[in-house]
Formats: C-alpha cells, structure tokens, sequence
C-alpha cells in the first residue's frame, strides 16, 4: 500500500468516527438539552480567554459564521450564552457564557470525564498521541490547500 491509498483509507475511516462521535456526543448530552454542535460551540465560547465575536469563534472551529451563528443564536435562546457590546465592532457582538452555560459547561464535564475515560481504556497513549500528530498535519495542510486557493 502507498502513502496515497493509506491516506484515503484513513479518510474513511475519520469520516466513519467522525459520524458515531457526532452521535454519541448527541447521546451523552442530550439530557442537558444540547447537541454535538452546540456542545462544541459552547465549549469553545468557554474555552476562549476572551468572549469572541461569531465570526473569530467560527475561523477557531473551522466553520462558517452563518452555521456558528445560527448555533449561538439558539444557545442564546436556552440562556446558555449571552450576546454583549463589543466595542471595536458596532454590530459584531461579543459572545459569552452566561451563568446558565457556566453551570451546563460543568455538568457536561462532569458526564464527559467518565465516558471518555470508558473510550480510553486499554488504549496507548503513545499511539493516541501519534494519532492526534497525524491528524494536526493533516489539518494544517488541508488548510494551507484551502488558504492558497482563495489567493
């Protein structure tokens, strides 16, 4: 087998775990009232040293603004996040966690910590680790491919 083919398997297989993680992650958080998607975009709105406009939250995912703004406008709606004045941007809003998404974003810890921990589980972390270098290179030059198309 060459790279090229190896490559293509893998891409496969990314798509397949991609799909039964997006499921799964529908699963876990479920009984919190969200979904894999707004479990992400919450969880980056908390991760962010600073509340962040749509826009910077959806380059930061890789998504577009219009699917991150539709997200956080229904995040907005359960009271998990909050819109606030951002002052260099009349209109782009700042986007934060409110005290509700405070308290959800903890509880989703709370249930992710043992399930993630089930996944690893007799798993090596030496190859975890290799797994995730591959898929930051895949990433980068993915996105290096996308950037010199668009100049």
């Amino acid at each position: 087998m060459n790279s090229s083919t190896a490559l293509s398997a893998l891409f496969l297989d990314i798509f397949r775990a991609n799909a039964a993680l997006v499921a799964a992650g529908d699963q876990l958080v479920a009984p919190l009232g969200l979904t894999s998607a707004r479990w992400q975009v919450l969880g980056t709105v908390a991760m962010a040293n600073s509340p962040q406009p749509v826009a910077h939250i959806a380059r930061d995912m890789g998504l577009t603004r219009q699917s991150v703004q539709r997200l956080v406008n229904e995040l907005a709606d359960a009271g998990l996040v909050e819109l606030r004045d951002n002052p260099h941007h009349r209109r782009a809003k700042l986007v934060c966690l409110s005290d509700k998404g405070q308290a959800t974003f903890v509880s989703i810890h709370k249930l992710q910590r043992p399930w993630v921990d089930g996944l690893a589980e007799g798993m090596d972390v030496a190859r975890i680790e290799a797994a995730a270098e591959v898929l930051r290179a895949l990433r980068s030059r993915l996105e290096q491919g996308l950037d010199e198309r668009a100049e």
